[in-house]
């Protein structure tokens, strides 16, 4: 009886490579004592369970997944985040400029409501004009400042949306 030698070698190729690489088992051994649960690879008592465990070597691929884009979502999002984030903390620094003029003029006033002689009450005025007018040209500029942070912000988020 004559065999195909190549034919059989690669039917005994194929066999073990398909059942040492595709898939293994292992044994391991599950027993409860009065300490708790042991596992263990070896019987560890008489009331030892055996279980077995299968493993394959097969990598899990989704052939429709793009790595790249989920990473470039995920990128954009936190940018989004950040830069929304940023716009609230600008526009709180408005709230406190705001805050920080009105506490300003309020004691500029405050210093009208001391009892004064006429000359001193003209000199005051004119002296809290003066110190109004630069608190609201600060508090101006400040805000035009922020405000062009904001937008600049505002259109930076409207090309990540």
């Amino acid at each position: 009886m004559k065999t195909n030698l190549p034919l059989l070698l690669s039917l005994l190729l194929i066999l073990l490579f398909s059942s040492c690489c595709f898939a293994t088992q292992a044994h391991y051994y599950k027993c409860t004592t009065d300490r708790g649960t042991v596992f263990s690879q070896f019987p560890c008592g008489s009331n030892a369970t055996e279980h077995k465990i299968k493993q394959t070597n097969v990598a899990f691929s989704d052939p429709n997944a793009n790595h790249v884009k989920t990473l470039n979502e995920l990128e954009r999002k936190q940018i989004i985040r950040n830069i929304n984030a940023e716009i609230r903390s600008q526009n709180h620094t408005l709230a406190i400029l705001s805050r920080d003029r009105d506490r300003a003029e309020f004691n500029q006033q405050q210093r009208l409501k001391r009892i004064l002689s006429d000359s001193e009450i003209k000199k005051v005025t004119k002296d809290i004009k003066k110190q109004l007018k630069e608190i609201n040209k600060r508090y101006a500029r400040d805000v035009k400042k922020v405000e062009k942070q904001i937008d600049k912000l505002e259109k930076k988020l409207k090309r990540y949306e």
